[in-house]
This record gives structure tokens, C-alpha cells and sequence, in this order.
């Protein structure tokens, strides 16, 4: 399986490192374990920002960056040996093991910590951390700093400043290394598999929950140990609600299928969206709302590159639903004045992509200095523009109510524009039909 190397981490630590301020001190501590009820624990996750420092998989974990720091700049506070718990558990680094197979200069055990960190931290003029999102390692970062501060009088130094650690750490993380694409397109080829077989395995009759399990199947096997996020599996009117969940509804004859899925490979998500029809042949409406969707996203891709800014993408989509809509008879009036009022709002109601990589909406920020951001090689990017009108929606004619189409695919920032990762699965409506119809027959 692909994975980062271990020595892109460490170039991590020590990209960090260089941008932090003299006499400074970075804390980021590792995921708390999610209880899912009463004793059963949620497959365990690792917070991004400290594994994209550190690789390192297990709770009970906080990484400290030194720079300078004699003894080394990298240590790792985490679980010490425990044949009894790892009885039951599973294997622990240790402290020999954070140290040999993870590039700790220096690792203690996690219990120790509240006797050695105020020690690391005294002296240190500013300290980094992730303040807000861990309310509870925040309590815990101020004892440590009110352990110095009761010593001043014996001339213990507390640090002076304290600076939030994502302003640095998202922005390297916006940026993916030839190895972080690598991953990502795994993520995306493993993905591609699971929507054709969905597609393959699809029929009038089935539930939903059918297609999700075959998403599941194709993840697992393929190596990935969880879905980047709940997979939705939305048919019919079901398509028209943008988060659904419940993928229960049963799939039926002359519906669409909306499937919003895709794995994460060590930590990097994929996210790809298909619409199809459940008997694999698509209405004349369909078609045509499918087709116009379809349009938007190429428009979309042609502006996309390392001179465009973000938001042209989404512009791009805009223009041509709008057009599309009016030219359809869904949308009424002159196509700028309709874009200016926001009036494909009420079909086309979200952005036309997010970026993408350890989280599937990823950090970064979409605007510097008030003005979009511009976008640079190495970006990763979904593209998913959608069309969704609701079956209450009266002001159309009865036979568009209730079709619900996105299409979405991963894409890198390249030197020419940029690059699809989940060109594998079908996209075109006669490849579609073509893909579904050869799956038919074979059950026949």
C-alpha cells in the first residue's frame, strides 16, 4: 500500500521549524479516542495536523518541536510498552519505537508528561499550539504554563506569547508533495472501482444500503481502512437533499442515484460524486439536466490553473447552469441579470468545490487579503457542480420535479491547468448506459 515515507515527515518538521520564531516551542497533541456508547470505542482516527507531522498513529500522543533544542528538536510524548494492554489492544510504539520507526529525537512516556513539558516550555519566549480546537489540552497547555509562572520568583521564565499553529500548518499543508499526490490518487483509483461496481450492481428493487455496501467492499478491499465521510447514497427525491445520510430507500424503477463516496488512503481523502439511473438508461429530462451539469464541470476544469484565481472555477460553473436552466424553460429572464440575483440559487445552491487532502473539506483558506486566492501547483481540488430540483417545486413543470444530479472529481493544480485523479470512473451518459448495460447482461 502507498504511503508517505518517513522522510517527508521529517522534512515537514523541519519546514515548520524554519518558519517558527526564535526561542519558540510548538505543541499539538494526538486525537482523544471517540467513545461511539458506553465502552466500545469508534475506530480510531489520528487528528490530521498531527499526523502530518509526525505519522505517528496512536491516541495518547503530543508532539513538541524545539528548534535548537540541543538534545533534539522532535520529541514525542506517548504510551510506554504494556504487554497486558496490548493483549487486548494491539502493539505499541513505545518510546523505543517513536524513536526508531517514527524520527523522535527524544521520547518519554505520556504519563511523565506534566513533570517534563513545563521544563521543555520554561525559557521559551512564544509557544505554538492549537488553541480552540481542544478545549480540554488547552486547560491542560495553562497548568503546565502556571507551573513556571509559581517558580518566577526562583527565575523560571514563562513564555511570553502564545500564536495559534494553524496560520502555519494549514497553509504547508495546501500545498501537496509529489508523495502526498501519489496517495491521493491511490485514494481516487480505489474509489473509481467502488462507483463502477455500484454502478454495475444497481437495480430497481435493491435499497440503497445495497450500493453503499458494495462502495464498502471495493474500500476495504483495495486496502483502505474507512471512508473519508459517510458515503451518501441518495435515489430519487433523495438526490435533491445534499447531505443525506440515511441510505435506506429503496431504489426504483425510472429514478437516479446520486452516490457521493470515497476512501481515504493513510489519511488522504478522496471524494467523488456520480449520478445514474437506476435502470441504467436515463429519461429525456435526465439526460438533459445531467448533460448541463456535465458541461459545467468542463467548463469548470478549462478554469482551473496556476494563473486563475479560486473562485473562477465556480464562475464558470455559474455561467453555463444559468444559461442551460434558461434555455431548459426552468430559469426565465436575461442569463447576467439571473447570475447578478442569484436566481440559480434555488437549483444550483452550493459551491462549486472545496479543497481536498487529509480532511476531504481541507484547511486553507480561500481568500488572501479579501481577494480570492490564486491558485498554485501542488492544490488539490474537488470539482462538483450539481443541479437539484425539489419535488415541491411547483413553478416547474412535473416532469423535471425530483432530479438531482452532481458530478464531482479530485484534481491537482499543474504547470498546464490541472490534472483529474478520479478519471476512472465513467462520466459521459453513453458510457453510463454502455457500462450498465454490460453489467445487465451479464446477470441475464
Amino acid at each position: 500500500m502507498i504511503q508517505i515515507p518517513k522522510s517527508e515527515y521529517a522534512r515537514r518538521r523541519k519546514a515548520l521549524m524554519a518558519q517558527m520564531e526564535p526561542d519558540s516551542i510548538a505543541i499539538l497533541p494526538a486525537a482523544a479516542v471517540a467513545i461511539r456508547n458506553r465502552d466500545v470505542e469508534h475506530v480510531y482516527r489520528q487528528d490530521s495536523d498531527f499526523q502530518y507531522l509526525s505519522g505517528f498513529p496512536e491516541p495518547e500522543a503530543v508532539v513538541v518541536l524545539i528548534p535548537g533544542r540541543e538534545y533534539g528538536e522532535y520529541v514525542l510524548f506517548c504510551r510506554e510498552r504494556n504487554p497486558e494492554r496490548e493483549l487486548w489492544e494491539g502493539l505499541r510504539a513505545g518510546q523505543e519505537g517513536a524513536i526508531r520507526e517514527y524520527g523522535a529525537d527524544d521520547a518519554f512516556p505520556i504519563n511523565d508528561i506534566d513533570e517534563i513539558l513545563p521544563g521543555l516550555i520554561e525559557g521559551r519566549d512564544r509557544v505554538y499550539s492549537a488553541m480552540g480546537s481542544n478545549p480540554e489540552f488547552d486547560r491542560h497547555l495553562m497548568d503546565w504554563i502556571n507551573v513556571i509562572r509559581s517558580k518566577a520568583h526562583l527565575g523560571a521564565q514563562p513564555p511570553k506569547e502564545f500564536v495559534a499553529l494553524d496560520h502555519l500548518l494549514h497553509d504547508m499543508r495546501l500545498y501537496k508533495s509529489a508523495a502526498e499526490i501519489k496517495v491521493m490518487r491511490c485514494a481516487a483509483d480505489i474509489s473509481a472501482r467502488a462507483h463502477v461496481r455500484a454502478m454495475q450492481a444497481c437495480r430497481a428493487g435493491l435499497h440503497e444500503f445495497s450500493l453503499e455496501a458494495e462502495l464498502d467492499y471495493e474500500f476495504r478491499k483495495g486496502g483502505s481502512k474507512m471512508p473519508a465521510y459517510g458515503s451518501i447514497v441518495a435515489s430519487g427525491r433523495n438526490g435533491c437533499i445534499l447531505h443525506y445520510q440515511q441510505n435506506d430507500a429503496v431504489l426504483r424503477d425510472g429514478d437516479l442515484v446520486l452516490i457521493d463516496a470515497g476512501c481515504e488512503i493513510d489519511c488522504y481523502a478522496s471524494d467523488i460524486t456520480r449520478t445514474f439511473p437506476v435502470n441504467g438508461r436515463f429519461s429525456p429530462e435526465q439526460k438533459a439536466i445531467y448533460e448541463l451539469v456535465l458541461k459545467s464541470q468542463q467548463a469548470a476544469f478549462a478554469a482551473i490553473g496556476p494563473d486563475k484565481h479560486w473562485n473562477q472555477a465556480h464562475e464558470a460553473t455559474v455561467k453555463v447552469i444559468t444559461a442551460g436552466l434558461v434555455e431548459l424553460g426552468l430559469l426565465r429572464g436575461d442569463v447576467g441579470e439571473l447570475i447578478e440575483s442569484e436566481a440559480y440559487k434555488m437549483f444550483y445552491m452550493h459551491r462549486a468545490g472545496h479543497w481536498l487532502g487529509m480532511d476531504v473539506h481541507d484547511v486553507g483558506e480561500y481568500k488572501v487579503g479579501g481577494e480570492w486566492r490564486v491558485l498554485e501547483v501542488g492544490m488539490t481540488l474537488t470539482v462538483e457542480p450539481g443541479i437539484y430540483i425539489s419535488p415541491d417545486n411547483l413553478d416547474v413543470a412535473k416532469k423535471w420535479r425530483g432530479i438531482g444530479v452532481r458530478i464531482e472529481d479530485d484534481v491537482v493544480v499543474t504547470r498546464q491547468g490541472c490534472e483529474i485523479l478520479s478519471g476512472g470512473v465513467p462520466k459521459t451518459v453513453a458510457e453510463i448506459e454502455a457500462l450498465m448495460a454490460a453489467a445487465q447482461e451479464q446477470v441475464v
